[in-house]
């Protein structure tokens, strides 16, 4: 499993809607919103190559780094170790306060019952 901080996170997010960057074009993206040097940059990519989630080839003029993880695995990880973190693993736990603090929207209930519809026909 690969934990990712919420920096690396940002990192991940971007490398997973477009691949390859280079060093510079990760820190120009995030140049204006978290005042990222290129320094700090090199510090997380150089941190998330030795975790294996992302990995670098030698380009024309620079680095391009490249993602080594799916987003869906990572996601997927990320919330089973959430759940069993705050909640014991139980989802439905964690919907119970949810529904308890009065935290979801309209839609997100209406998203929800057609995500429990679709996992019940698919169970049949």
């Amino acid at each position: 499993m690969i934990k990712l901080s919420e920096a690396e996170w940002k990192v991940m997010n971007l490398l997973w809607e477009e691949a390859p960057r280079t060093m510079m074009q990760i820190t120009s993206h995030f140049q204006k919103t978290t005042g990222w040097t290129k320094h700090t940059v090199m510090t997380f990519l150089r941190r998330m190559e030795e975790k294996g989630a992302v990995h670098h080839e030698e380009g024309q003029r620079a680095k391009l780094y490249y993602p080594d993880i799916e987003k869906g695995e990572a996601v997927l990880q990320e919330t089973e170790e959430f759940l069993s973190r705050v909640f014991d693993g139980r989802m439905g736990l964690m919907l119970n306060t949810m529904v308890e603090k009065k935290a979801l929207s309209k839609d997100e209930i209406t998203e929800l019952y057609e995500i429990l519809k679709r996992a019940e026909e698919e169970e049949q």
